[in-house]
């Protein structure tokens, strides 16, 4: 007989999750418009009053390539600031246990962060990236593989020294926009050298949504038989295809517990325009039309969740909520559905009752709950020959 408990076919399959939120750093950075700094702090400090505890709060690279953040000190300055903590104490928030993140794709950019947190601003964690396909690693950073992992060899000591965390990224995982197939074991491997150089976790990432169900199942299994710690493993999948929901649960189903998502969907490639003016970004986009594309959308994500009877720790109506205003502040629909439908109503929707059923149940003289003629068997039984070979 089939195993009819899921969890006993999947016995990696966490009952708790940690869902990180990055909508006003990788969501914000592929508008073409510039997202002021007031609304980067309202959607910041509203996800975390929603139960957020892991946020992607800017990118300290170079403004030239990434003016989308050129308000980066400022924006983290304020969750450094004694109005945010107290409005965290008084919604019970524990302030130590948030952690706000920053991209540093290079070391400029990481000694950047590390002076910040010298002047009591700085971020927890700090991001570097390399990606299993040279030509897609070349043109995100500008270096060689082995140039990059000097450079982070550096960098992790550098922010060990000063108590930052270093989050190393591993892109390409399932394929690359620019060279095409890769090979899971290289990403195996890359995320074994993070480690060995004293990464403090990885970010497993689908870039341009091309990871399949089945292909994430595989490789995030590879990657707990090599490094069976879920903490340590982090799934950051975009979504091009809408399958990127099937992803996730492949993904859970290989163990992992911790995940990301932007509101609306919100992400992709850095622009390469900004309200009236072209800007570097990182060049022209991979993409057919860069209006469809981004991340794993956080609504839809927790509500998914939410309805696997998974522990996440947010307030989902909150997030909702918080989705229908993006759409204001982007000025167009997004890509939630959740936001629209809502989540599965299990106390059903009474005002949709046809009047009447009551009384005929009564009229037929049938009992409450009956749901076959009374002189059926109270169960079914099947027939020696059923379905298509009983017509045949």
């Amino acid at each position: 007989m089939t195993e009819h408990d899921y969890r006993k076919i999947f016995p990696r399959m966490p009952g708790k999750v940690m869902i990180g939120d990055i909508t006003i750093r990788d969501g914000f950075q592929h508008e073409e418009k510039f997202i002021s700094t007031a609304a980067k702090i309202f959607y910041g400090e509203e996800i975390i009053m929603a139960g957020c505890k892991e946020i992607e709060a800017t990118n300290l690279g170079n403004p030239r390539t990434t003016p989308q953040f050129r308000d980066a000190d400022e924006v983290l300055a304020h969750f450094r600031g004694e109005r945010f903590k107290k409005r965290c104490a008084q919604r019970n928030i524990n302030y130590d246990e948030l952690v706000f993140s920053a991209v540093t794709i290079r070391e400029s950019a990481v000694d950047r962060a590390i002076e910040l947190k010298k002047r009591g601003i700085g971020p927890d964690r700090v991001l570097m990236m390399v990606s299993t396909d040279p030509e897609h690693h070349f043109a995100n950073s500008g270096t060689t593989l082995s140039q990059y992992w000097r450079e982070a060899e550096r960098c992790i000591r550098k922010c060990r020294d000063v108590g930052i965390r270093m989050c190393g990224v591993v892109s390409t995982i399932w394929g690359s926009p620019i060279s095409g197939a890769t090979r899971l074991d290289d990403a195996v491997e890359f995320t074994k050298r993070w480690f060995s150089i004293g990464a403090h976790d990885i970010e497993h990432a689908d870039h341009d949504g091309s990871a399949s169900a089945a292909e994430v199942y595989r490789y995030f299994s590879m990657v707990m038989d090599a490094m069976p710690n879920p903490e340590a493993h982090l799934c950051h999948l975009h979504e091009t295809k809408r399958v990127a929901s099937a992803s996730v649960l492949a993904a859970l189903h290989a163990g992992i517990s911790r995940f990301e998502g932007t509101l609306g969907g919100l992400g992709g490639q850095p622009a390469n325009f900004l309200d009236d003016c072209p800007v570097r970004g990182t060049g022209e986009y991979y993409y057919r039309d860069h209006r469809y594309v981004g991340l794993i959308t956080l609504e839809d994500l927790l509500v998914m969740i939410d309805e696997l009877g998974i522990e996440h720790g947010y307030d989902v109506d909150r997030v909702l909520w918080l989705g229908n205003k993006m759409e204001k502040t982007i000025g167009r629909r997004l890509r939630s559905e959740a936001i629209y439908n809502g989540r599965t109503a299990k106390d059903g929707n009474p005002q949709f009752l046809r009047p009447g059923l009551k009384k005929l149940i009564e009229k037929e003289g049938e009992k409450p709950g009956q749901s076959v003629p009374p002189e059926w068997p109270a169960a079914a039984v099947l027939p020696e020959k059923w379905g298509p070979d009983s017509w045949r």
